[in-house]
């Protein structure tokens, strides 16, 4: 088992998730939180999901980042015909991993085939995947099929590694070991068997029911809050001198009230009622404030530190350009009419 600090010196400069850290996460089975027990999986609750991935983040922003995105992809486990999820999670290092855009088309060969055909960007821990994810028009003799309202169907699909290109174009300031690359599929013959619904689950669960732009909204806030938690750590040891207790506290509580709204969303669903429209808007609500004030605060610690924080070696830069790399991701992105640009 590799510990916090074995695991930032491997990644300390790196640009991609090490061989003895990949090995550590499948003997771990860390990419299986969020997959059920009877297909071989962890079976975490919300809460002990966050509080792992909170812990990931605060040790390495790639490594945080990664396991967030292809543990939630394995989410999909749950979503896949049991036959399938059997067969597929039976292996240990069994890895999903894709994209939310709709990049391509499977067109309808058959009742119970497709053909697809597109490229997808973005899909985190690409190297690493032994499934890509993927988001599709339905088409049928080239043109896209409608549901009863006129909307374009979509579909998911799920397709083994070795039928994708992968592009590997990630040249941003952090993140770098992600892994978070383009891929392509150009005519991959699929059964309908590796498609899914993301709303539609095969399992009995209250995780399954957890709406996904809460599971999205709350698992990508802990990763935050444990980047800046690690950032702390590394400016105190740039800067011994300046106080940081009210900062590291403020993350805490915050990190608390995650945890709080886990539970308190577990316990509404435990009792056979939903989560209302409003409850999901002030969840999000949350975080986009929370994310606003983390970035501004992270800012401010860091114009403190001097230029030793500057050096592009030094972790406090690594953590600083993983926590901005990631803070672009459109989930907490204010809409820019709602920014004041003046100064």
């Amino acid at each position: 088992m590799l510990s916090t600090k074995d695991i930032r010196k491997e990644l300390q400069g790196a640009s991609v998730i090490s061989d003895k850290v990949m090995l550590h996460i499948h003997e771990e089975g860390l990419l299986k939180i969020w997959v059920p027990k009877k297909y071989g999986g962890l079976g975490y609750r919300f809460e002990e999901g966050l509080k792992a991935l909170f812990g990931w983040a605060q040790t390495d922003g790639s490594f945080g980042w990664m396991l967030t995105l292809c543990a939630g992809a394995n989410y999909f486990s749950r979503n896949s015909k049991p036959e399938v999820a059997q067969l597929l999670f039976t292996h240990t290092k069994t890895c999903f991993g894709g994209s939310g855009m709709v990049g391509g088309t499977a067109e309808k060969q058959d009742d119970n085939t497709y053909l697809i055909s597109g490229s997808w960007n973005f899909a985190t821990g690409a190297p690493h995947l032994t499934h890509f994810t993927l988001n599709a028009r339905i088409t049928e003799n080239g043109k896209p099929i409608t549901d009863k309202d006129g909307n374009e169907v979509i579909r998911s699909f799920i397709i083994p590694k070795e039928h994708a290109e992968i592009i590997p174009n990630w040249k941003s300031m952090g993140m770098k070991a992600s892994g978070t690359y383009s891929f392509t599929i150009e005519n991959v013959m699929v059964s309908e068997d590796y498609s899914f619904v993301y709303d539609h689950f095969f399992t009995n669960d209250i995780l399954d029911s957890i709406p996904f732009r809460v599971f999205a909204d709350l698992t990508l806030l802990v990763n935050y809050l444990g980047m800046a938690y690690h950032f702390i750590e590394e400016a105190e040891g740039i800067r011994p001198e300046i106080n940081f207790k009210s900062f590291a506290e403020s993350v805490e509580k915050h990190l608390g009230k995650v945890l709080n709204i886990a539970r308190e969303v577990e316990n509404i669903l435990g009792d056979h009622k939903g989560i209302s429209e409003d409850k999901e808007h002030e969840i999000h609500q949350y975080g986009v404030e929370l994310v606003q004030k983390l970035s501004h605060q992270i800012i401010t610690v860091y114009t403190q530190l001097g230029i030793r924080a500057t050096d592009t070696r030094s972790a406090v830069y690594q953590v600083f350009c993983d926590y901005f790399t990631a803070a672009m991701h459109s989930n907490f992105r204010p809409s820019a009419d709602n920014v004041d640009f003046s100064f």
